[in-house]
């Protein structure tokens, strides 16, 4: 019984990285190769999630670490964000995030016709590219 305590752990401790890194950097590249623009916008979305997920959990990490099964509980919520039944990340994006976008810039990046304040916010002069 031992041993299979020690197997679980081995497994619990493989899932984290195998669901939030390994699978989306898989997925990720075929989103790229593909010439459909839902699953990219699906991995982007993820990304971004992703990213202010782990920047949250680096500065509350002391509460954090008053939570017994945060562990857990993120990989079941990353879980959610990455399996294609389920496109939590692009379902959080659209309802939250760029419903955020559209509020502040008074647009967002999907606007029909022109660019977007949002847009012309983030995107940088092309000789300013060019220098670097």
């Amino acid at each position: 019984m031992n041993r299979f305590w020690t197997l679980l752990t081995y497994l619990h401790s493989l899932a984290g990285p195998g669901v939030m890194l390994l699978y989306p950097l898989y997925a990720s590249v075929v989103a790229i190769e593909s010439t459909s623009k839902v699953d990219d916008e699906q991995w982007l979305a993820y990304w971004i999630l992703y990213s202010f997920l782990t920047l949250m959990e680096m500065l509350i990490q002391p509460l954090l670490e008053w939570i017994p099964i945060w562990y857990d509980l993120k990989l079941g919520f990353v879980a959610w964000l990455v399996l294609p039944q389920f496109r939590g990340a692009a379902f959080i994006y659209e309802k939250f995030v760029r419903e955020k976008l559209i509020n502040k810039y008074g647009g967002g990046p999907r606007q029909a016709k022109g660019k977007s304040k949002f847009v012309d916010y983030v995107a940088t002069n092309k000789g300013e590219q060019e220098a670097y």
